[in-house]
């Protein structure tokens, strides 16, 4: 039995994939060796039903997450596997890798994420390039969750936002600088904090100012993340991510004011990649 798990900084899901047995999802918390260590992540594993019911029986473990770009932080997560999952063989890589066998295959392409934090990737068709991308909720993560909410709660305490959005967030969350300094700097996982307000934005998308702020976010996005690349014009493009999915059509409609190619936009490349491995058994 094979075990493959797509995880963000929030959210981690999981699929057995079986040539002869049904197809089995689970989650749990996400695992980012930027903010997680061995102990929460075998605690967080332990505390899972659905995993520690089928830890015995899993062969191999595929884990693809966000803050994967080093040996040495894969190590992080891949010891806790290996001493969550006994008799597997576990492998650790890049969300981006996840990403990319989830949308482009083996063709070239652009690819996007937006969940709680954001980053992209240029793959070639065989192997994704360097860039310099990537650089965490403090320095960037723009068009992410934790970019929209630290920009939403900003917006808030200075008293920027429209008098009805203004009482719709106050009558939601409980909020003031205080509470704000003390989850941004003494609390641990301030991204995901943060990343939790984007929610007020989903469901408030058809405001018109928000609207235009979701937009000025993916704008910057693009600048950044897209359009830096020479041949953006000529390359599909694909995003994934929570945030990619609610905001697939301002994606689009950024993306057609600056001639980007959008093409595939997925929520959870989870099934996808339980596909990639499927084939690769048969």
């Amino acid at each position: 039995m094979i075990l493959v798990a797509d995880s963000g900084s929030t959210k981690a899901d999981w699929v057995i994939v079986d040539k002869t047995a049904s197809m089995q999802k689970f989650s749990s918390a996400g695992f980012n060796p930027y903010f997680h260590d061995h102990a929460y992540i075998l605690k967080e594993l332990h505390a899972n039903s659905g995993l520690q019911t089928i830890a015995s029986q899993i062969k191999e473990v595929y884990f693809f997450g966000a803050g994967c770009s080093s040996a040495e932080r894969n190590f992080v997560i891949e010891k806790a596997l290996m001493d969550f999952f006994e008799n597997a063989k576990v492998f650790v890589d890049s969300d981006m890798i996840a990403a990319v066998r989830a949308t482009c295959g083996s063709d070239a392409g652009i690819v996007g994420i937006l969940g709680t934090g954001s980053n992209s990737c240029y793959f070639d068709g065989e192997m994704i390039l360097p860039n310099n991308f990537g650089l965490g909720f403090i320095m960037a993560d723009e068009g992410g969750g934790s970019y929209f909410g630290r920009k939403l709660i900003a917006d808030y305490l200075y008293g920027l936002l429209p008098e009805h959005l203004n009482k719709k967030f106050a009558d939601k969350y409980e909020m003031s600088k205080a509470i704000m300094l003390e989850n941004v700097y003494n609390k641990p996982r301030p991204n995901v904090w943060l990343a939790s307000f984007a929610n007020f934005l989903t469901d408030n998308r058809e405001d018109e100012f928000v609207k235009a702020f979701i937009k000025q976010g993916i704008e910057e996005f693009f600048r950044l993340y897209i359009c830096s690349y020479k041949d953006f014009k000529n390359t599909p493009v694909h995003f994934v991510g929570t945030l990619a999915y609610y905001f697939d059509e301002v994606i689009r409609a950024v993306g057609k004011e600056k001639e980007v190619n959008v093409k595939k936009i997925i929520r959870h490349p989870i099934n996808h990649l339980a596909e990639y491995y499927l084939e690769k058994m048969e």
